[in-house]
């Protein structure tokens, strides 16, 4: 299961090579703006908002007979193969006009989110069953790999294969994924329901187990923290992307080995956190990591001023060298979020509850993309014209520095194995009184 689990994670991560190819074809073949393509990216992840469903479905109904294995074939696999990248593989018009991309990247994150919502809650339950605490770093590990590998191989391929053939070669991955998890589905027993439940009184079993979970101060106000310290910062990597091609005419391969490197660091950074850093109070951590974030947004502004030319540092080694530390940064500052709010997780709601964090996670990247958008409409920045754009970056690096100001909402360490026991049978025991009472 866990090996079936770490292959999720490594193509979750390797997902980026056709993203890669996607975006380069929306900027330099079909000449989009950097707000429309911004918008593609930030809309497509419309679907991750739906989680919650998806883990409460998961939790409550299994397919087939094992459990969540079968969401994970259906959802990451079969939605995301044949309805979304198959057909910009196979049908040439698919990938000609906005609305047809726009359908299939909405399909390819609905796949792509039932999947994550199936391999977290997997993790989540043997990681209390077997009393191993941190595993979402190794689901870190992974994806920071296929990261490595999709970046690696997009930015190399952009110029020698037309993206249709990427999308194909990624499609052919999946098929080869597809094939692993329907073996597994066969050798599995069947999990046993309990008698005389309906699905829709397990459904709202588990729905009221997970509102009274996200009730607890001791996983409301660090989850309260990450939303607003993530929504609250205007995303612009849209129109720094489209600078990065139209203006400085960067190579894609330059940017794709930025993205690497990017990747290298957040595999180094969890390798550190998980034998080393585990250790720090998690409000001195996570403080030190958004301030760190804060600054290297600014690195982006050295590019677009061209200070780094002032001494002597190409565009192309500056990008690759600190143009994915601010995105490394931000994927690195959930890790310990993960970690805690795993720990505390109720038994029996794996699904909705990791579900219902990675959900509002994504809900609050999208505000801060669809602020990033309308930032950039207030500023002017277009194609052609980004001499708003250093003006956009100030502003973000300001809005990165605000959530310190509440800092103290973190705890200073995970909660007491007893606190943590009080919390997961409170809400047990609202569970068994939900199961034996109709609301």
């Amino acid at each position: 299961m866990l090996s079936l689990c770490g292959l999720g994670y490594w193509v979750q991560g390797f997902r980026c090579f056709p993203w890669l190819a996607l975006n380069f074809h929306m900027a330099h073949n079909l000449n989009f703006n950097p707000s429309t393509l911004q918008l593609v990216q930030n809309s497509a992840n419309f679907p991750m908002v739906a989680k919650p469903l998806y883990g409460i479905l998961s939790d409550a109904f299994d397919i087939a007979g094992p459990h969540r294995i079968p969401y994970i074939c259906i959802g990451g696999q079969f939605i995301f193969l044949i309805l979304s990248w198959g057909q910009l593989a196979l049908i040439p018009v698919t990938g000609q006009t906005l609305p047809s991309l726009m359908a299939c990247a909405l399909l390819s994150n609905f796949g792509a989110s039932i999947e994550e919502v199936s391999k977290d809650a997997l993790v989540t339950e043997h990681g209390q069953k077997h009393r191993i605490k941190g595993l979402q770093s190794y689901s870190f590990m992974a994806l920071a790999v296929g990261g490595i590998l999709g970046n690696f191989l997009g930015g190399y391929f952009s110029h020698k294969l037309q993206p249709r053939t990427m999308f194909l070669i990624f499609s052919a991955l999946l098929s080869f994924q597809l094939a692993i998890s329907s073996s597994e589905c066969l050798g599995l027993p069947h999990r046993q329901t309990p008698t005389g439940k309906s699905v829709t009184d397990n459904i709202r079993k588990h729905l009221s187990g997970l509102m009274i979970a996200i009730s607890e101060d001791t996983i409301s106000k660090p989850l309260t923290w990450i939303l607003t310290s993530i929504a609250m910062v205007p995303i612009l990597s849209g129109s720094t992307f489209c600078y990065q091609i139209q203006s400085l005419n960067l190579d894609l391969s330059v940017i794709g080995m930025s993205k690497v490197i990017g990747q290298l660091m957040l595999l180094s950074l969890t390798l550190i956190y998980d034998n080393h850093w585990k250790q720090i109070p998690m409000r001195k951590l996570v403080g030190g990591i958004q301030f760190v974030y804060a600054f290297s947004l600014l690195l982006d502004l050295i590019l677009v001023r061209q200070m780094n030319a002032g001494i002597h540092i190409s565009n192309e080694v500056f990008t690759l060298c600190f143009s994915g530390l601010a995105e490394t940064l931000a994927q690195f500052k959930i890790l310990p979020f993960m970690v805690l709010l795993a720990t505390l997780c109720p038994q029996g709601c794996e699904g909705s509850f990791t579900s219902f964090v990675a959900s509002t996670v994504c809900l609050s990247s999208l505000v801060g993309g669809f602020w990033g958008v309308r930032l950039a409409a207030l500023l002017g920045i277009k194609g052609g014209d980004y001499t708003s754009l250093p003006v956009g970056l100030l502003i973000q690096f300001v809005a990165a520095l605000l959530p310190l100001g509440w800092i103290h909402q973190l705890p200073m360490s995970c909660p007491a194995e007893k606190e943590m026991k009080k919390c997961i049978d409170e809400t047990q025991g609202f569970e068994r009184v939900v199961g034996s009472v109709r609301i």
